[in-house]
C-alpha cells in the first residue's frame, strides 16, 4: 500500500486537510510533513504542537541547513529574489527536501480549500501520473470553515490570524503587494528592513513591487520607497505557500 504524505505548514487549512487524511488511512504509512522556516512567526511552532496532539501524529520536520531555512540567506546569496518562476526561496527550503524524501507511489495531500479548486485542477493538470487527494476541496471545506474547526477543537488559531493576515506564510512573503507590506512595515519592521536590505544590496533586478498606476505603470520600485500615506490590508490573499503545491507549481512553471 503506498505512502500518504500530508503536509503541515502550520496553517489551519494544512491542519484539517491532515486530520481528515489520517483518520482515513492506516497509520503505519502516513507521514505528516512540515518544513520548518526561520522566517515564520515564532508562534507556529506552539500551532504545530498543538495539532500534533490533536491528529494524533508525530510530525517529521525538514529544514534546510545550509541556508539557515532563512529565505531572506537564500536571496542573498543566490542574487536572486523572485520571478516569473517563482521565489528563490521555495527551491532550497522546500522542494529539494522533499525531493530527498519522496518515493515512487506516494500519494500526496494537498490542503487546497474550496476556494482553490482551479489550482488544484491546474495541478492535476500538470501531474496527471502523480498521486494526490485534496480532501477539502471534496468536502467543500472553506478557509474559514478550517479556521472555525480548528478553533472547535479547542486550538488557538495562529498569531498570524488573529493579527488579520490571511495566511500563515512567512513574515514579509515576497509574494505580498503593496497593501500588505505596509503592513508588514507596521507590524515586523525588522523583517520589513532586512528584506529592504538585501534589496537594495542587490539592486533593481530584485526589485519585489512595481507600479501599478500612471506614467510609471509596470516598472518596479525598492521597498524603501513604499509610501506611507497608501492603504494598509492584513488580509490580503497570497498564494498559499504549502510543501507540495509550492514544489509542484514551480516545477511545471520551468
Amino acid at each position: 500500500m503506498s505512502r500518504l504524505l500530508c503536509q503541515f505548514s502550520c496553517g489551519a487549512a494544512s491542519a484539517v486537510a491532515t486530520k481528515i487524511a489520517v483518520q482515513a488511512w492506516n497509520p503505519e504509512l502516513v507521514m505528516v510533513l512540515n518544513a520548518d522556516i526561520a522566517a515564520e512567526h515564532p508562534d507556529g511552532r506552539r500551532f504545530f504542537a498543538d495539532c500534533e496532539k490533536w491528529i494524533g501524529r508525530t510530525f517529521t520536520v525538514l529544514r534546510d541547513e545550509k541556508y539557515g531555512a532563512d529565505p531572506i540567506e537564500v536571496f542573498r546569496r543566490r542574487r536572486y529574489i523572485k520571478g516569473p518562476n517563482g521565489a528563490a526561496c521555495s527551491g532550497p527550503l522546500k522542494r529539494d527536501l522533499l525531493r530527498a524524501l519522496e518515493q515512487p507511489g506516494d500519494i500526496l495531500v494537498l490542503g487546497y480549500t474550496a476556494e482553490e479548486e482551479e489550482r488544484y485542477d491546474d495541478f492535476v493538470e500538470a501531474w496527471p501520473d502523480r498521486k494526490i487527494i485534496a480532501p477539502l476541496i471534496a468536502q467543500g471545506l472553506t478557509k474559514e470553515d478550517c479556521k472555525a474547526m480548528v478553533l472547535r477543537a479547542g486550538i488557538r488559531l495562529p498569531r498570524m490570524y488573529e493579527l488579520g493576515y490571511d495566511n500563515n506564510n512567512c513574515i514579509a512573503c515576497v509574494k505580498g503587494g503593496q497593501k500588505y507590506f505596509r503592513a508588514i512595515r507596521e507590524d515586523f519592521p525588522e523583517r520589513f528592513e532586512a528584506l529592504a536590505q538585501v534589496e537594495e544590496d542587490i539592486g533593481p533586478s530584485a526589485y519585489i513591487l512595481h507600479h501599478r498606476s500612471g506614467p510609471l505603470k509596470g516598472q518596479r520600485f525598492p521597498l524603501r520607497e513604499l509610501s506611507t500615506d497608501g492603504p494598509v490590508q492584513r488580509n490580503e490573499k497570497l498564494p498559499s505557500c504549502g510543501l507540495f503545491c509550492e514544489v509542484a507549481e514551480q516545477d511545471y512553471s520551468e
